[in-house]
C-alpha cells in the first residue's frame, strides 16, 4: 500500500509542479511577492496531496523562534521536502542555488522570479563571495536567507558534515541565525520513492546572535542542530517502530 500510495503521490506532485509552473508564468515579470505567494501555494497544496495520499503530516515546532525580519536560517538538510516545506513558514525566502539551474526551462524562471541567489560553484573560493554579496542585498531588503550548513541531503543518522560557508556569512553580515532539526529522512529519504505516513516534524530553534567567532558559532550551530534533530528522529521511532527500518539502524546515536 506505501507502494501504491507514494507512486499516486509522485505523479500528483510533479503535474500539479507543473501546472502550476505554466499557469503561473504572467507573475513572473511582476513583483517577486507576488511570485513568492505563487511559490508558497505550490507548497500547501504539496503537502495537502502528502497528507491526503500518503497520510505524512507535517508539524511546524519553534515558530516562535522563525525570523519575520533578516535573519540566516540554517536547517538540516535530510531530504527534498524541506526545500518547499519551509516556503509555507519563512515570510520572505532566499536560496543560494547553483548558476545551471536558472537555465532549466520554466524552473529557472521562478528562481530568477522570486529573488533567489545563483552562485557559481567552479570559482571555488570566489562562490561564497557570491554569496556574500548576495547575503548582504537579502539582509538589506530585510528578507531570509536559507543556507544548508551541510551543503546536501544527508542520510538520517549519517555523521555531520557542516561546512564553514554558513559561519562567514554570519560573521560579515552580523545577523541572528536561526537553527532547524527535522527527521524528514524517515519519511521522504532522499534517493528512495516511499513516502512513509507519519507526522513529519520541522523545529526552529533557539536563534543564535552574532558575536562568536566562527569555530565557536560552528559548533554550537552543528551541537544544536544535530541534538535536537537525534530527539526528533528518536522520537518519531518510539512512536511508530516501524520507521527504524534495517537501512537506518545506524541512526540511533541518542540511544
Amino acid at each position: 500500500m506505501i507502494l501504491l500510495r507514494s507512486f499516486v503521490f509522485n505523479v500528483c506532485f510533479y503535474l500539479l509542479l507543473i501546472a502550476m509552473m505554466i499557469v503561473g508564468l504572467p507573475l513572473l515579470p511582476m513583483r517577486y511577492q507576488l511570485v513568492q505567494s505563487w511559490a508558497r501555494l505550490w507548497a500547501k497544496l504539496s503537502l495537502a496531496l502528502l497528507d491526503h495520499i500518503c497520510n505524512l503530516k507535517v508539524e511546524f515546532r519553534g515558530l516562535e523562534n522563525a525570523p519575520k525580519r533578516a535573519a540566516l536560517i540554517a536547517p538540516k538538510h535530510q531530504s527534498f521536502l524541506e526545500t518547499f516545506a519551509l516556503l509555507i513558514v519563512v515570510p520572505d525566502f532566499t536560496y543560494v542555488h547553483k548558476r545551471e539551474l536558472s537555465l532549466i526551462p520554466f524552473f529557472g524562471w521562478y528562481l530568477w522570479g522570486t529573488g533567489q541567489i545563483p552562485i557559481d560553484r567552479a570559482k571555488g573560493g570566489g562562490a561564497l563571495a557570491e554569496v556574500v554579496r548576495g547575503a548582504r542585498k537579502v539582509f538589506a531588503e530585510n528578507r531570509q536567507l536559507i543556507i544548508f550548513p551541510e551543503g546536501t541531503r544527508r542520510p538520517v543518522g549519517a555523521p555531520p558534515h557542516y561546512k564553514a560557508g554558513v559561519a562567514q556569512v554570519q560573521s560579515e553580515t552580523g545577523v541572528v541565525c536561526v537553527p532547524v532539526a527535522l527527521n524528514s529522512g524517515l519519511f521522504w529519504p532522499r534517493r528512495h520513492f516511499r513516502r512513509y505516513p507519519g507526522t513529519l516534524v520541522i523545529e526552529f530553534l533557539e536563534p543564535i546572535p552574532p558575536g562568536y567567532g566562527k569555530a565557536e558559532f560552528m559548533d554550537l550551530l552543528q551541537k544544536r542542530i544535530e541534538s535536537a534533530t537525534d530527539q526528533l528522529v528518536a522520537d518519531a521511532c518510539r512512536r511508530n517502530p516501524a520507521l527504524a527500518r534495517p537501512e537506518l539502524a545506524q541512526s540511533f546515536r541518542s540511544g
